[in-house]
């Protein structure tokens, strides 16, 4: 795996942002176990969005803005069969509803939605993070590398 600096190689950044993503799922649970749910709301969005970013990571990008990092994720997950299109619904789902959360006066929040969200998001993390670790066992190994010569040695 690449280095990235005295922190860590791509491996190491992965893992960080998938332990951030699921410690911002186990903060969602606590708030909305505390009925408090617009902060509930916001920790399952960032949940996704942290699982989101560790695969850009390992793809070696990065995206300043939310939408972007969304987008290509859908673009290059979801819209090539890798991820279920229903991931892409749900994430957009729990971007709107963090963004009404954060941003609405008076947003009224029902506490069957958030539940319901939260434990796709949950999946979804859950998934990423078996996609992740699987990748990252390959190249570890250098398989990815072994099947590709083999490709094109018998082209």
């Amino acid at each position: 795996m690449k280095l990235l600096d005295d922190k860590g190689d791509i491996a190491d950044l992965v893992k960080y942002r998938l332990d951030v993503a699921k410690q911002d799922l186990a903060d969602a649970r606590l708030l909305f176990e505390h009925n408090s749910l617009l902060s509930a709301n916001n920790r399952i969005y960032y949940a996704v969005f942290h699982a989101i970013n560790a695969v850009h990571a390992l793809d070696g990008n990065g995206y300043k803005r939310h939408k972007d990092a969304i987008a290509k994720f859908n673009e290059n997950y979801v819209a090539t069969g890798i991820f279920p299109r229903e991931y892409g619904r749900m994430i957009h789902r729990a971007e709107n509803l963090r963004h009404n959360s954060d941003y609405d006066d008076f947003s009224i929040v029902d506490a069957d939605i958030t539940l319901e969200l939260m434990n796709v998001v949950e999946k979804i993390v859950h998934e990423i993070e078996k996609y992740l670790l699987a990748r990252i066992w390959v190249i570890e190994r250098g398989l990815y590398l072994s099947i590709l010569n083999v490709e094109h040695m018998s082209h």
